[in-house]
């Protein structure tokens, strides 16, 4: 009896093309990308992957569309935008980042808004005394409606017309001089944002739109805060269930809404109730196998789970199966870092290298540029993964998947380096701990 109790408790092993078919099931990119697309089939898919990241880098196309259009052709920005800004199904706030996120979830930000501290960066910003401010801003907002940055001077009060300084800063993009370098104004507007006082109403160039929360999200507004408890199982199940497989720490680390030590009791009482199992996942790089949750239908999905797409596809830096690169190498073998703010000497590849993904496996990646005045996409370099034998059906392969790519950010001729097949993939430098 006590040799068959150890044996119901040892994890079952899940390995590392189960593991990542799991993931990129879950993250919707197993589905068939010639379904119907629309407002609805789009909905669906942000709601399945959890969020969608947004980020102001345009060297070839926004990285929420780039992701969306990976997953469904014939996506359309503006079925997002009016996703966004009219039917108010999507919200925009901070996940790991800038994120849109179904608004069914905006009561679990509460707790989000309650944490975001009075930091140094803000009061060396705003000073000692910044509730007039602040004061001033919403007041202005409050009885002139929507309003951008450019609308306020440095010290919250409004503008008549005209960009300031301020506004050319976000037009520059915080990827670019960093949000630690805005002015008072811009900085107090991030501040109310964060805190849950104002919204993003929309967008105008990509620079935010403020009005207040209770006015741009009045039903979802109006909704309590969960509990502590409620707010901890739906951030850990919610993550689990669009992994598929994962550690304690990668839970916490999807949403960044809880601490690791929470969701690692979260854990542990999942595992106690069977809304979660333990397994041991191997490694496609040579790692050792780790010991990580799974969602309890694992082998069902894995059953159930379409075949990947038979294509080649060119993925976004930001895509959701390769941000976390500790995992992107332990499930795929791809050592990928995304090089945009690495100084340009110390970069192995590019500034905005895509990885290349055929099938549920990665065979190359390349470095693009859009020349929008010429409609050209220009691939300035192609390496191949290690271990990948570039056919003439593969090079075909390729040729078909950036044509598609091309397509979509709105070039009609592409333009590809000479003999693509001699240039290998180099490691970067090896992830550190805080990667």
């Amino acid at each position: 009896m006590a040799a068959a109790s150890r044996s119901n408790h040892t994890p079952a092993v899940v390995s590392a093309s189960e593991a990542r078919r799991l993931l990129m099931d879950a993250q919707g990119l197993l589905a068939d990308p010639t379904r119907r697309p629309g407002p609805a089939a789009l909905y669906k898919l942000i709601q399945q992957m959890g969020f969608v990241q947004l980020d102001t880098i345009t060297i070839v196309e926004r990285a929420h569309h780039h992701i969306l259009a990976t997953r469904l052709d014939g996506y359309r920005p503006d079925h997002l935008e009016s996703l966004h800004h009219k039917d108010r199904r999507l919200f925009e706030h901070m996940t790991h980042d800038a994120s849109l996120i179904p608004t069914v979830w905006y009561p679990h930000w509460r707790h989000r808004f309650a944490r975001v501290a009075w930091t140094t960066w803000i009061s060396k910003r705003l000073g000692d005394n910044p509730q007039p401010m602040l004061d001033s801003i919403l007041a202005r907002i409050r009885d002139r409606g929507p309003s951008m940055s450019r609308h306020i001077e440095h010290n919250g009060h409004p503008r008549d017309s005209g960009i300031s300084a301020v506004g050319v800063e976000e037009a520059a993009g915080a990827g670019e001089r960093g949000w630690w370098e805005w002015r008072p104004s811009k900085a107090a507007l991030e501040f109310l944002w964060r805190s849950g006082r104002l919204a993003v109403a929309s967008r105008e160039n990509f620079q935010k739109v403020y009005d207040l929360a209770e006015r741009v999200l009045p039903e979802a507004h109006a909704r309590p805060m969960p509990t502590d408890a409620e707010h901890l199982d739906w951030a850990c199940s919610t993550a689990l269930d669009r992994l598929g497989v994962a550690t304690p720490a990668e839970l916490a680390a999807f949403w960044h809404a809880v601490k690791p030590a929470h969701a690692a009791a979260w854990c542990r009482d999942a595992v106690a109730s069977a809304a979660a199992i333990r397994v041991t996942v191997e490694s496609a790089d040579g790692s050792p196998p780790r010991p990580a949750l799974a969602v309890p239908d694992w082998r069902n999905r894995l059953k159930t789970a379409p075949l990947p797409p038979d294509r080649v596809r060119l993925l976004s830096p930001f895509d959701p199966i390769i941000r976390d690169r500790r995992r992107a190498l332990r499930l795929f073998n791809l050592d990928y870092r995304f090089e945009a703010f690495v100084p340009r000497a110390k970069r192995t590849h590019g500034y905005y290298v895509l990885p290349v993904l055929r099938g549920d496996r990665f065979i190359a990646r390349l470095d693009p540029k859009l020349h929008r005045d010429r409609a050209l996409l220009e691939i300035k370099k192609l390496w191949w993964e290690p271990g990948v034998n570039p056919t003439r059906r593969l090079l075909a392969e390729l040729d078909e998947g950036i044509t598609r790519f091309a397509k979509f950010i709105g070039a009609d001729q592409v333009s590809m380096p000479r003999n693509p097949a001699r240039t290998p993939a180099r490691a970067p430098t090896p992830p550190s701990p805080s990667t």
